[in-house]
């Protein structure tokens, strides 16, 4: 077990671990040629990338196996791999996602991290085993106050247009953790803040003196020069996660500092990133709780989230162990929103940014172009202001903030650029919108965010994805109203003869991007005397069908109704079409117009 309280320990580079995965290659090729179905296990070999540590390792056992359930009998693995090799190898505790956290000891070595790798990799009981890597916020620096300085909310060249969305919802009913520092008491958030939970379980990174507990305070996470690693220079208490909150939902028409996106809705401060930064393992319980599964030994969650705001991240693949907890998560019904990351690189070689069924966000500066230290790429799925502060600090991103240069002091406002600032604002929206139809999927919410995200002002080297998020026109789509959409009509009429094979009618869509809304609006104008004998179709460009309208005994005349229809799976261009059938005899009818409202 660790017990410096300094950090001052040899930390294992990812590099040590990958050479351990390849290490124990050979045992684990025979063991595949000795068996009737390829090991899991190989995939574990990706996912290890320089800059992450492993002085614990995050094992995951297949479904069937004991240890998978039993604690005892993790443990008593973690003995038995001790004895195996000579290593200090020990069971810390199941994570949320039932794999086990693993602890190799104060002062592991390159060679011994290989052994216990090898070991568990030669299990055939072993689904994986990954790395505990450490996170870090993704923010960069800077400072300052007021909602007419907020210009990623109003701005027209490259706002994120919210004011109009609050004419539909201000995101009330709806909870966001934010997985981040924890919460510093601020003025301008306390009456949007609910319960939430401190998962750092490392002392050492915790810097409050004890391990998880209800309490999320941010005490800072201030360090000395190389106290997080060899070269790297000191730093005060960031506030981070505080920042995050505000932009998401600072409290809004109260006469002081700043707007939140979605001021109302409620934030919930889950803390996993203190001194250095914060450990997978806390974070995966993190997701896992937050989303209101369970973790072993933390209560159950009262305040469960519908928008999960994750602005951190470190480098290498997603972990399989990271991608459980996030695909938990999204199958109860949590969208996870992450940062693309800070190194002006692809993103593919950050996580979370690079899992899947996240949405990940890279940012933009006041002129709607790529921030300079954004990352991109095709994992990106859209982008939102995140400030630029080379030229002015107004052109940052502000928020509600500490004074404190290590631990709190008085509160204050101060502008931050990142794409840790980028998140909230499309995890704020993602609230708004799940206010306005709380039916939403996270698989919906994702799909009409890009399907209503507008060009980029600027530009981007490298793809920003759907292109920049845009507050009214998405809320809007999701809503259902026509105000803000685009409609292509057919006024052909067509005679719809009695109980006959059906007509169709066909709309050309075009000049639209990415795909249909979760709430197409389908108007249709028939008459007919008798429309219990009608059975209506709407066919998608690839040739989908839906139904629209059953037959039943429903003895009134004509149909003129709009209909809402979620195509968030199809492409919005092409060809669509109306199918009307007359199911019945002695009544007959017209199709006179029919439109599609995007």
């Amino acid at each position: 077990m660790r017990t410096s309280p300094t950090l001052r320990r040899k930390l294992i580079s990812v590099a040590a671990v990958s050479a351990a995965l390849l290490t124990a290659a050979p045992a684990v090729a025979v063991a595949q040629e000795s068996a009737p179905t390829p090991s899991a296990v190989p995939a574990a070999q990706t996912e290890a990338a320089p800059g992450t540590t492993a002085e614990r390792l995050i094992v995951g056992y297949k479904s069937g196996a004991t240890e998978a359930k039993s604690n005892k009998a993790a443990a008593a693995d973690a003995a038995a791999k001790a004895e195996k090799t000579g290593e200090d190898v020990g069971f810390q505790r199941r994570l949320g996602t039932g794999a086990a956290l693993v602890e190799l000891g104060t002062d592991p070595t390159r060679a011994s991290v290989a052994d216990v790798v090898a070991a568990y990799q030669a299990d055939p009981q072993v689904a994986y085993v990954v790395p505990d890597r450490l996170n870090k916020p993704t923010a960069v620096t800077p400072n300052d106050t007021d909602y007419a300085k907020q210009w990623d909310l109003f701005e027209s060249t490259a706002g994120m247009n919210v004011p109009a969305a609050w004419d539909t919802t201000t995101g009330s009913g709806v909870t966001v953790a934010v997985i981040d520092t924890g919460y510093v008491a601020h003025s301008d958030l306390a009456a949007n803040i609910v319960g939430g939970y401190d998962f750092i379980s490392d002392t050492a990174v915790s810097v409050d003196g004890n391990g998880r507990d209800s309490n999320p305070a941010d005490p800072g996470d201030w360090y000395n020069a190389n106290e997080c690693g060899a070269g790297i220079p000191a730093s005060t208490s960031s506030w981070h996660g505080t920042h995050v909150a505000g932009t998401i939902a600072a409290a809004t028409h109260n006469g002081k500092g700043v707007a939140g996106i979605a001021y109302g809705a409620k934030i919930s401060p889950v803390r996993v990133l203190g001194k250095c930064g914060g450990y997978d393992s806390d974070i995966i319980d993190a997701i896992t709780w937050a989303s209101g599964g369970t973790v072993s030994g933390v209560p159950a969650n009262t305040n469960v989230a519908k928008v999960i705001n994750m602005s951190l991240g470190g480098g290498g693949a997603c972990s399989t162990a990271t991608q459980s907890a996030i695909n938990g998560a999204v199958s109860r019904g949590t969208s996870v929103v992450v940062a693309a990351g800070n190194e002006n690189t692809n993103a593919s070689s950050s996580s979370p940014a690079n899992c899947g069924n996240v949405i990940t966000v890279a940012a933009t500066n006041r002129a709607g172009s790529r921030a300079s230290y954004s990352n991109y790429g095709t994992v990106v799925d859209i982008a939102a202001p995140g400030g630029e502060t080379r030229t002015t600090t107004a052109n940052g991103i502000l928020s509600t903030l500490n004074s404190g240069t290590k631990t709190p002091s008085t509160e204050n406002y101060a502008y931050y650029q990142g794409t840790s600032m980028a998140t909230p604002h499309v995890a704020g929206l993602a609230a708004l919108m799940k206010s306005a139809n709380p039916a939403l999927t996270p698989a919906q919410i994702e799909s009409a965010l890009k399907a209503n995200a507008r060009p980029l002002p600027g530009t981007c080297s490298g793809g920003c994805g759907a292109g920049l998020a845009d507050a009214a026109k998405t809320v809007q789509a999701v809503k259902g109203g026509t105000s803000t959409g685009t409609t292509f009509s057919s006024t052909t009429a067509v005679a719809i003869p009695d109980n006959a094979a059906a007509i169709e009618s066909a709309i050309t869509v075009s000049g639209r991007s990415g795909n249909a809304p979760s709430a197409l609006q389908v108007g249709v104008d028939i008459t007919h005397t008798y429309r219990g004998d009608l059975v209506i179709d709407l066919v998608a460009p690839d040739g989908s069908t839906y139904r629209l309208k059953s037959a039943a005994s429903d003895s009134a005349d004509n149909v003129n109704t709009t209909y809402t229809v979620n195509a968030s799976s199809e492409v919005a261009n092409g060809t669509w079409k109306l199918r009307v059938q007359d199911t019945a005899a002695q009544d007959t009818g017209t199709l006179n117009s029919w439109k599609l409202t995007f």
